[in-house]
């Protein structure tokens, strides 16, 4: 149906009048202009939502809720006019209906956080707590950060955490009672990886998965630590020069040459969690293999060190690949979380000087440094060490390939690092 100019003209001057005196917060004014937009144009949806909050200020629910529903079925990219009719139907104590408004609401934008919120309300008030804590659970996923959260939800969003913690932490309770008798039954059975997949199911503890910084190689086994010795033959022969190591590293350190901040990045470069650590003694490395380059004079003042490096498979990567160094860790240091370069290869740490107060965690694995004792993990799930002592922490670290890699995948890294150095140079800082 077509419209007249002059309707148009004066439907354009009354809203003109009714968003001027809301801003000026004259609100009769507005009011009067909006009643006068719906006489030309009784489905405009802004006026119907005007008339609305007055009648929901008068105490008219069931007018305010008649005026909220012909706005909400007019208007298909914003839930707040279905949020007022939900408001409404709880003063009226209408659970049906405040369930089909957010219903409505969350279908026009299934991430409201003010409908979400609501939701979980309506259902923890009916007692339907799964439901209320998948509302809750679903509210605190799309909620921003606190800085940017409108004050007023604040509080809702603080209920609705504590709810769904609450509840999380009632089913985990009820599971484990669920599944004592199968432990029982399974005694003396490793399950550890199981019980791990619980807890992650559960939000007992966080998933971390491999994020190497710079390569990926798809289907390699991501394992915090690789604790069957079987697949390191070489790892009992280092193990058993231990000594042999220590001593040629503790002259290396009475020479006290030679040791260099083993973060150092430059200053116009984003450091992110290295601020405190970049060019810093407090984390040091004394190399003994740097960037697939044998490091002098570090290799030549550390031959039985160097010949038992030699029996592990070192990767073969020019320009990046093998590392070998000695890393010391000042007392009172913390090197934080972070996650290393490539998964086509693994680290393995010897610690040799190990005061109490040390620590490293891969993943969701701490565990203590013992000298002499060796272990192999992957540097590309979160991890990161402390050293709460106040004496020296050293551990002889160095890459080797990751077992699952075939002879062809290792010749065609080789042959693609080549290539790219070539091409581009090698990256920098890439044995960090």
């Amino acid at each position: 149906m077509s419209v007249s100019p002059s309707l148009l003209a004066q439907l354009a001057d009354h809203e003109s009048r009714a968003l001027a005196a809301e801003r000026q917060g004259r609100l009769a004014e507005a009011l009067i202009s909006w009643r006068e937009v719906l006489q030309l144009k009784p489905d405009h949806p802004r006026a119907l939502l005007a008339s609305g909050f007055d009648a929901h200020q008068r105490g008219d629910l069931a007018g305010a809720r008649e005026l909220y529903t012909r706005a909400a079925q007019l208007t298909r990219d914003d839930p707040t006019p279905w949020i007022n009719v939900a408001r409404i139907c709880k003063h009226l104590k209408d659970d049906a209906g405040e369930e089909q408004a957010l219903f409505e609401a969350l279908t026009v934008d299934a991430s409201d956080l003010l409908a979400l919120l609501m939701r979980g309300q309506l259902f923890e008030r009916q007692g339907r707590t799964r439901e209320a804590a998948r509302a809750y659970t679903a509210a605190c996923m799309v909620a921003p950060p606190p800085d940017r959260l409108r004050p007023d939800l604040r509080p809702m969003l603080a209920h609705a955490k504590s709810y769904r913690d609450r509840q999380s932490q009632h089913m985990a309770e009820q599971l484990d009672q669920a599944l004592a008798p199968a432990y029982a039954k399974l005694q003396g059975a490793d399950l550890d990886r199981f019980k791990l997949s619980l807890d992650i199911m559960l939000g007992r503890r966080q998933r971390f998965d491999a994020k190497p910084a710079q390569y990926y190689l798809p289907h390699v086994p991501a394992i915090e630590f690789f604790d069957d010795r079987r697949m390191f033959p070489w790892i009992a022969d280092l193990e058993a020069g231990t000594e042999d190591i220590r001593q040629e590293f503790l002259k290396v350190l009475d020479t006290d040459e030679g040791f260099t901040p083993y973060i150092h990045y430059d200053k116009d470069l984003p450091l992110n969690q290295w601020v405190e650590l970049n060019h810093s003694p407090r984390w040091s490395a004394y190399h003994l293999i740097k960037d697939g380059v044998r490091h002098e004079p570090g290799a030549s003042r550390c031959p039985r060190t160097m010949e038992l490096l030699a029996r592990a498979p070192q990767p073969d990567q020019p320009g990046r690949t093998p590392v070998a160094l000695f890393s010391l860790l000042k007392p009172k240091t913390r090197i934080p979380p972070h996650t290393g370069v490539s998964n086509a290869r693994l680290l393995v740490h010897l610690p040799l000087i190990v005061p109490e107060g040390c620590g490293f965690r891969v993943g969701n694995q701490t565990r203590p440094w013992v000298p002499g004792q060796a272990w192999v993990f992957d540097d590309t799930i979160e991890h990161e060490a402390w050293n709460d002592s106040d004496k020296l922490r050293v551990i002889l670290i160095f890459d080797i390939w990751h077992p699952a890699l075939s002879e062809a995948e290792r010749t065609m890294l080789t042959a693609m690092s080549t290539a790219m150095n070539a091409i581009s140079g090698p990256p920098e800082g890439y044995g960090n």
